[in-house]
């Protein structure tokens, strides 16, 4: 008896829009379907990603005669060639891809294919869009001195403003003894133990200094 199996998926970044969440893609699928055989998800993962858990097991569940149906095609991969993956291996096991919103999956005329292989570019398209959007907007944040995420640099501190990096005078003296031990030519790891000897601590506050941590210090200096 053929079933009809369901697939979800957010991205981290799309958990909190609108049209997006686990619920309305549910909400769309029982509209076009009504209650699936069997539910399948993936939260928190891109739609790039080949290696999902909910995706895999939801084809590995198909038989001849099921339908995978989601919400729109975005769903299923951002990424045109996964894609066209998910639906040849949907087709090896006798079963088909249905999108609640249509997009070309209600056949296999030319015109049907044409569509949701238009579909599928754009979907990749988008994300590549987002992609390059965010990679500007983080570049254009780092040029202004904010931070982005990630440890701070050793000798800065987070300004009032709680973006813009100001100087930590007492890291910024350490930085000095550094690079002062280091001209005497001191190694990486003697330096380490003059820091824990006076008691400075890295960013994490510990008073524990490798031999990496500090060569890492010596090498921003130098660039």
């Amino acid at each position: 008896m053929a079933r009809t199996i369901a697939y979800r998926r957010v991205s981290t970044d799309e958990q909190a829009e609108s049209g997006l969440g686990l619920e309305a893609q549910a909400a769309a699928i029982r509209q076009a379907v009504g209650e699936p055989d069997a539910w399948y998800g993936d939260e928190g993962v891109s739609g790039k990603e080949p290696n999902r858990p909910g995706l895999l097991a939801a084809l590995e569940a198909l038989k001849a005669g099921d339908v995978l149906v989601v919400a729109k095609r975005d769903r299923l991969a951002r990424d045109t060639f996964l894609a066209l993956w998910c639906e040849k291996e949907a087709k090896r096991r006798g079963a088909r891809i249905l999108s609640a919103a249509g997009e070309g999956t209600s056949g296999e005329d030319p015109a049907a294919v044409l569509m949701r292989t238009l579909v599928d570019a754009f979907a990749t398209y988008e994300r590549q869009l987002i992609g390059a959007r965010t990679a500007a907007a983080l570049k254009a944040k780092r040029d202004r001195g904010e931070k982005t995420g990630g440890t701070r640099p050793y000798g800065f501190r987070l300004a009032a403003d709680g973006r813009s990096l100001e100087a930590d005078p007492s890291e910024q003296q350490a930085l000095e003894l550094v690079r002062e031990l280091r001209t005497r030519g001191r190694s990486f790891r003697a330096i380490g133990a003059e820091l824990e000897a006076r008691g400075i601590p890295t960013t994490t506050g510990k008073v524990t200094w490798t031999h990496t941590a500090v060569r890492k210090l010596v090498g921003r200096q130098a660039a």
